[in-house]
């Protein structure tokens, strides 16, 4: 089991979504918490390092820290991705 922390510009973010986005991207940081990790995709470039975790049209973005996860984005996606 990880521990999970937000950056504080993902936590703004997190915020400001509408309650039913709130509970999906929710869920999902509850499977990261618990460690499941299914289609995560390892980023490149600036955020080398970084996961990416799907939540129906939101993206989170996380770093691993041994037992400690931190978010550092939660952001919409394109329907395109």
């Amino acid at each position: 089991m990880y521990n999970v922390g937000f950056e504080k510009k993902a936590e703004k973010e997190f915020l400001k979504l509408n309650k039913q986005a709130q509970e999906l991207i929710a869920t999902k940081i509850i499977d990261l918490q618990n460690g499941i990790f299914t289609n995560d995709k390892a980023l490149k470039g600036n955020h080398q390092g970084k996961f990416r975790k799907r939540a129906g049209n939101y993206r989170i973005i996380y770093l691993k820290e041994n037992e400690f996860l931190v978010i550092t984005i939660i952001g919409h996606a394109s329907q395109s991705s």
